[in-house]
């Protein structure tokens, strides 16, 4: 999912509503041999181990590499830029063109979403299609590591890298020292304010720390839990944490926001608690979400002394 584009970014998010570092552990493990097939995943069924698979998903990408399926990938979307080995492609994932996806002859694509008929087509060249939707909760995320796995043959490394990835995330929140005092936090996706609420993927990873979400209002299933605020009200708020998911596609940083107008009367910017983010492992239901975690601890304990 692009990170240059932070509007659209918000869009395909609300539609889609309509890391130790458990991937290495996972692609160093042995191939599953218990693995068979047929395989059924909800309405798709694979009836054979996948050998030419292409993604169209920045976080299925992650995931497959993870899991030890990287030499079964023959191509991967303009948007998948991790890990560097990835067979990268001019292939689009927001609007997918199924001859040119086709000329890879992949026998199974995974996608994010399928609103443009993109299943049915691939169907007509004998291509299965699974549809990973982006995970909305960090449970939703591990049960699609094994899903993953079950697709590509590497059911036990699925399973293993859910059971890691849980722990570690579970690990560094129960580590992280509680606040002497409740802290609120903004979340910024980019420069006109959008954020996400308490019932978006990040919303409820940022939970997990007991921080209260500015963004919630009276209704945090407000515009698919990715609303737009407004500088009066983020001013008013007043937060005690401000995370920054636009570094990279808008350089943004701790003196750029404390540079905006009324912006450096937040307790953020006068304690020194505005902090940057990775915006693909921000945006992401990968296993890098012990990495995202991991920098939320930081964040936090800094936060709360």
């Amino acid at each position: 999912m692009t990170r240059r584009f932070p509007l659209l970014l918000v869009l395909l998010l609300v539609l889609s509503a309509c890391a130790s570092h458990p991937q290495d552990e996972a692609s160093n493990a042995a191939p599953d041999t218990e693995a068979s097939f047929p395989v059924t995943i909800g309405q798709v069924t694979i009836p054979a181990r996948p050998t030419r698979i292409v993604s169209l998903s920045p976080s299925a990408t992650e995931t497959l590499f993870a899991l030890g399926a990287g030499p079964q990938v023959v191509a991967v979307d303009s948007q998948s830029d991790y890990p560097a080995q990835a067979p990268h492609t001019s292939l689009s994932a927001l609007s997918p063109d199924p001859e040119a996806i086709a000329s890879y002859r992949p026998d199974l694509v995974v996608a994010s979403a399928d609103t443009t008929g993109l299943a049915a087509a691939l169907a007509k060249t004998g291509t299965k299609t699974l549809v990973m939707p982006d995970a909305k909760t960090l449970d939703e995320a591990y049960d699609e590591f094994v899903q993953l796995g079950r697709a590509t043959g590497h059911q036990a490394e699925g399973e293993s890298l859910a059971r890691q990835t849980r722990a570690d995330v579970d690990r560094i929140v129960a580590d992280t020292p509680k606040p002497v005092r409740p802290l609120s936090f903004y979340y910024e996706l980019d420069q006109t304010y959008y954020s996400a609420t308490s019932k978006t993927f990040i919303g409820q990873v940022l939970a997990r720390f007991g921080l209260t979400n500015i963004a919630d209002g009276n209704d945090p299933s407000i515009s698919g839990g990715y609303p737009q605020l407004s500088a009066e009200r983020i001013l008013q708020a007043d937060p005690d944490l401000v995370f920054l998911a636009d570094t990279r596609c808008c350089g943004q940083n701790a003196q750029t926001v404390g540079a905006r107008p009324g912006w450096n009367t937040l307790t953020a910017v006068k304690e020194g608690h505005v902090f940057p983010l990775d915006d693909d492992i921000a945006s992401r239901w990968s296993p890098r979400v012990v990495e995202l975690v991991r920098a939320v601890s930081a964040a936090v304990t800094d936060a709360g002394k």
